[in-house]
């Protein structure tokens, strides 16, 4: 969560979905304001995940120009968006029964 808002990220959230869902046990969920900012911060939370933990995702889908970049790393999915999608596919809806674990505005 830290790499995100290092490049600005905005409004962070870290969703526990271990009790809910087979796919991952955590989302993070960040918005960059325009497609640089979401390329930056992707690049930054493969860097500091590689650096730091020594673990590479195992995907990443999307690009900034799409609004919305996916770094997969198996029980970690972090998504990135504009707000605009993240508006329009509002995953903190889809999972509400999620614990919040943790918010940065």
């Amino acid at each position: 969560m830290a790499a995100a808002a290092d490049k600005k990220g905005d409004n962070i959230v870290l969703l526990d979905l271990r009790n809910l869902s087979p796919v991952a046990d955590y989302f993070v969920i960040a918005t960059g304001n325009v497609d640089r900012q979401l390329e930056a911060i992707a690049d930054n939370v493969v860097e500091v995940l590689k650096r730091s933990q020594r673990v590479s995702p195992r995907r990443v889908e999307g690009t900034g120009q799409s609004g919305w970049v996916l770094i997969d790393y198996g029980d970690v999915v972090v998504h990135l968006f504009t707000p605009t999608l993240r508006a329009f596919y509002s995953l903190e809806s889809l999972w509400s029964a999620a614990t919040v674990l943790l918010r940065m505005q």
